[in-house]
C-alpha cells in the first residue's frame, strides 16, 4: 500500500503467512494468533483493552461518574414497562439514526454477546465500521457501545449522552414514565452509530425482543441463540412463550439464523418467519459444526456454513457452546452478505479465520490468574451453567476445583448450583454489590441442600470469598491442579476481575 506521500509500504496483512512459518518451534495454533495479533496490531495501532479501566483524567473520570450518576435515577434493567412507545418517542426526535444503517439483531437466552463480538470481529475482517451494542457490562459501562470492535472512549461516552439529553428530558416530559436506564443508553448507541457513521449495527436485545428498547430497528438479519428459562416472570413460564416474545425482532423479509432449539420454541419462532416471508436457516440443517477438536487456548473447528464448508477455524475461547456460537455468527454473517440467497460461492476462508482467531469474550471461561488457575464465567441460569461445566470438564484438567458463587435474587439458584455440582469439590458462596444480589444466608442454605454442609462455606464479601477459595485451591499443592470458578453473575465476575487485577 501507499502513505498520503505516494511511498510505498509493505501491507501488513502480507507478512501472515511468513510469521506463521517462521514460528516453526511453536504451537501452530498460537502462531496463527500470535501472527492475527500482530499483523493487527500493524494496521490499527496499540490494541484497545476489551474492558476499560477508569479513565485516568480525573476531569474525564469525574465527567463519566456524573453521567453514571445521573442515569442511575432513571429505572433499572429489571424494571419494565413492556413497550417500545418511549424509544420510538426518542428515535422521533432525535430523528430516525437507527434508521441510517442496516443490522444485525440479536436475541436468545445464552450466547448472545459471545454471538455479537464474533459477528463484529467477522464483519470487521471484511473492512466494515461495526457498532455493537450489547449487555450488561463486565466492568465499564463503557463497554456497552462499541466502534470497529473497541468500547468508544470514555469522553466520547459523555458527549453522546450530552447530545441527546436534551430529547431525552423532551421525551421524559411527553411520556408517562421517563425514560429507563436502558432505553436512555439504547438511544445513545443508535445516536453514536449514526454519528461514526458505521457501516452495520450488532445489536443485542435486553431481554425479550418484541418490546424490547432495542426493537426499533428493522434488522436485515435476525439472530435467535438458544433459548432456555430466564426471566420467567417478565417472557413467560414455558421456552415456546418466551420464543413467542423474542420473535418480535423478526421482521418483513429479514433472513433469520436458528440455533438449535427446544421442539417448542423453534415452532413458534418459524411460524414468525412464515407470517413475515422471512427466510429461515435452522443449525443442524443449513448450517453448524461438522467437526470441533481442542486446542491450546481454544478449539479448532470445522463449520458449515450457507456457503459451503469452512475447514481449520481456530476460536481462542473453550466449550461445545462457543463452537455453535461460531457457527450460528457466521451464517448470519454470511446472510448478510447475501451468501446462500445473492451469491453462491462462500466467504473469504483466509479473513474468515483470522476474524475467529482474534475473537474474545471477557468473563466468559476466562482465566484471570495462574497457580492456582482461576476462571470467570458469566453464567447466570441452569443452561449456561451446564454449558460452562461441560466446557470446563472438556478444557481444564483440574485435579480439585473450587466455586465462587454470587448469584442475584431473581433467578433459578438452586437450578445453577445442581449444574455445578457435579464439578466443584467445595464452593464458598458470597455477595456482589448490587442490590439485585441474593442474600448470602438464603444462597448458602440452598447451597448447602445441593452440596452438603461439609462443600459450603460461606464469605459474604467478594474479596474475603476470592481469598478463601484461592486458599482452597492451594491446599493440592503447587503443581497439583487446583483451581477456581468464579460464576453467578456477570456482576460478580466484573468485581472479582477488578479485585483480580484485570482492568
Amino acid at each position: 500500500m501507499s502513505d498520503p506521500n505516494g511511498t510505498d509500504q509493505p501491507d501488513p496483512l502480507d507478512s501472515f503467512e511468513e510469521i506463521i512459518e517462521a514460528e516453526t518451534t511453536r504451537d501452530p495454533d498460537l502462531a496463527v494468533i500470535e501472527a492475527g495479533s500482530r499483523t493487527l496490531r500493524t494496521q490499527g495501532g496499540p490494541p484497545q483493552a476489551d474492558v476499560p479501566a477508569r479513565p485516568e483524567d480525573p476531569e474525564v473520570d469525574k465527567a463519566l461518574r456524573e453521567v453514571e450518576a445521573e442515569l442511575a435515577t432513571r429505572w433499572g434493567e429489571t424494571k419494565l414497562e413492556p413497550s417500545v412507545t418511549r424509544i420510538a418517542a426518542l428515535m422521533d426526535v432525535l430523528g430516525e439514526p437507527q434508521r441510517s444503517y442496516p443490522s444485525i439483531h440479536i436475541t436468545g437466552t445464552n450466547g448472545k454477546t459471545s454471538t455479537a463480538r464474533m459477528i463484529e470481529a467477522l464483519l470487521g475482517g471484511f473492512e466494515l465500521r461495526t457498532g455493537r451494542y450489547t449487555s450488561p457490562h463486565v466492568q465499564s459501562i463503557t463497554e456497552r457501545i462499541s466502534l470497529d470492535g473497541a468500547p468508544i472512549s470514555a469522553e466520547r461516552f459523555v458527549e453522546t449522552y450530552q447530545d441527546i439529553k436534551p430529547y431525552v428530558e423532551m421525551v421524559d416530559g411527553q411520556q408517562e414514565y421517563r425514560l429507563s436506564f436502558f432505553e436512555v443508553l439504547t438511544g445513545m448507541a443508535y445516536a453514536a452509530f449514526a454519528d461514526a457513521p458505521v457501516d452495520v449495527a450488532v445489536v443485542e436485545v435486553g431481554m425479550g425482543g418484541s418490546w424490547d428498547a432495542t426493537n426499533v430497528i428493522d434488522g436485515d438479519v435476525a439472530v435467535v441463540t438458544p433459548i432456555g428459562l430466564d426471566h420467567t416472570d417478565r417472557l413467560g413460564g414455558t421456552t415456546a412463550e418466551i420464543a413467542g416474545e423474542k420473535s418480535g425482532i423478526i421482521k418483513q423479509d429479514a433472513t433469520v439464523i436458528l440455533a438449535q432449539q427446544p421442539v417448542d420454541a423453534a415452532q413458534v419462532l418459524l411460524k414468525k418467519a412464515v407470517e413475515v416471508d422471512a427466510t429461515v436457516a435452522r443449525e443442524g440443517l443449513e448450517f453448524g459444526v461438522t467437526a470441533r477438536q481442542v486446542a491450546v487456548g481454544g478449539q479448532l473447528l470445522t463449520l458449515r456454513g450457507l456457503g459451503g464448508e469452512y475447514p481449520e477455524v481456530y476460536l481462542p475461547l473453550h466449550g461445545a457452546h462457543q463452537a455453535h456460537n461460531a457457527a450460528v455468527a457466521l451464517a448470519a454473517v454470511e446472510a448478510f452478505f447475501g451468501v446462500g440467497a445473492q451469491r453462491a460461492e462462500p466467504l473469504d476462508i483466509d479473513t474468515v479465520r483470522k476474524a475467529f482467531a482474534a475473537v474474545s469474550s471477557p468473563g466468559r471461561l476466562e482465566v484471570v490468574r495462574r497457580s492456582p488457575t482461576v476462571v470467570l464465567d458469566a453464567a447466570h441460569n441452569p443452561a449456561g451453567a451446564e454449558a460452562t461445566a461441560e466446557a470446563v470438564r472438556e478444557a481444564f484438567d483440574f485435579s480439585r476445583l473450587i466455586g465462587v458463587v454470587g448469584a442475584s435474587g431473581d433467578k433459578d439458584v438452586r437450578g445453577l448450583l445442581e449444574a455445578f455440582e457435579p464439578i466443584f469439590a467445595e464452593v464458598v458462596v458470597t455477595r456482589n454489590s448490587s442490590h439485585r444480589a441474593m442474600d448470602v444466608d438464603e444462597l448458602a442454605a440452598v447451597a448447602v441442600e445441593v452440596f452438603g454442609d461439609e462443600r459450603v462455606q460461606v464469605e459474604p464479601r467478594l474479596p474475603d470469598a476470592l481469598e478463601a477459595a484461592i486458599t482452597l485451591a492451594e491446599e493440592e499443592g503447587e503443581f497439583a491442579g487446583g483451581g477456581v470458578l468464579v460464576t453467578g453473575s456477570v456482576i460478580t465476575v466484573g468485581e472479582a476481575r477488578l479485585l483480580l487485577g484485570k482492568g
